[in-house]
């Protein structure tokens, strides 16, 4: 299976380092900055589960040539449209694209680009960011990807994805559920962006307020009726864990939207909790902490663009 990977960023260029590393045919999508630094360096994760260092193989837009069998794209939802136009003719009648974005708004954009067959569900969990130098800096054991067919069950393609991902290094899931994990994820990534952007605030601060764990949980029961409504209510384990994260105590989790706020830079607002909302309204659901959450981004973006 040869493998092209948008990017060789903090999300990105670890999972396709890693599947690099356990020796599959993977190809790095970069700009030439990017290209310039990993021919001279080579990828470097930093890593509890193994630092590497490595030589890859990376195209440029320039060079982008043929059709590969999967196309891994990950990009922040506001460069969503240029990421398409960068992968589209690496993408042929038998390709695959396995988007590893946050919450479920890319779907639509990549559906009409590519076609729905040709889509394939697909998320990830991990905190990773870039250092200085261009290196991946891995910065919790968390380092897992779950992919598989949006209709349901597995098939040939994702069982060869699964294959290549066997010897890496990190926890793949091949799931026949794909959209239900999606939603689960989605139903924490939510409340957890609208309400650390909201508060400016860890999640243990939230906690440490009078009324913070309340609003929390309202929050998520938001974002859990849409999912209800769409036919995909979290389990109760998957409550219970996201519950658990948004309502952990001294705990200094943000979501990465409240870093990029905090940072002055575009965020994924309209993209994550925008989405939500506009689902909720859909569906004849009150849902009056997203839409607070959502005016507040809403809110920062126009000061933002002055």
């Amino acid at each position: 299976m040869r493998i092209l990977v948008l990017g060789a960023g903090a999300t990105g260029g670890y999972f396709g380092g890693r599947l690099a590393e356990a020796g599959a045919d993977v190809t790095f999508l970069v700009r030439p900055k990017r290209a310039r630094l990993l021919a001279e360096k080579g990828l470097r994760i930093q890593s509890p589960h193994g630092d590497a260092a490595f030589p890859v193989k990376t195209v440029t837009a320039d060079t982008l040539s043929g059709h590969w069998d999967m196309v891994l794209l990950s990009c922040k939802a506001y460069d969503l449209d240029e990421s398409i136009k960068a992968i589209a003719p690496a993408v042929g009648p038998e390709s695959a694209v396995l988007p590893i974005l946050n919450g479920l708004a890319h779907y639509g954009p990549l559906d009409a680009a590519f076609g729905p067959g040709r889509v394939i569900g697909g998320l990830c969990h991990i905190f990773s960011t870039l250092g200085a130098d261009g290196e991946i800096v891995h910065m919790n054991n968390i380092n897992r990807i779950t992919f598989g067919e949006r209709s349901g069950g597995t098939s040939a393609r994702t069982e060869a994805l699964a294959k290549a991902f066997g010897p890496a290094k990190c926890e793949t899931r091949h799931s026949p559920e794909i959209m239900q994990e999606a939603w689960e994820k989605y139903v924490l990534l939510a409340p957890l962006a609208g309400m650390t952007c909201l508060m400016r605030a860890s999640v243990g601060t939230i906690m440490a307020t009078g009324d913070g764990e309340a609003i929390m949980r309202e929050m998520f029961e938001e974002c859990a009726a849409v999912a209800s409504h769409a036919g995909h209510a979290p389990r109760p384990e998957a409550r219970d864990l996201a519950l658990g994260f948004l309502t952990q105590k001294g705990s200094a989790m943000t979501a990465s939207m409240m870093r990029d706020l905090e940072a002055g830079g575009p965020t994924e607002g309209e993209h994550i909790v925008g989405d939500m909302l506009r689902r909720a309204r859909a569906a004849g659901l009150a849902a009056p902490l997203l839409r607070t959450a959502l005016t507040h981004l809403q809110a920062y973006e126009i000061r933002r663009k002055g």
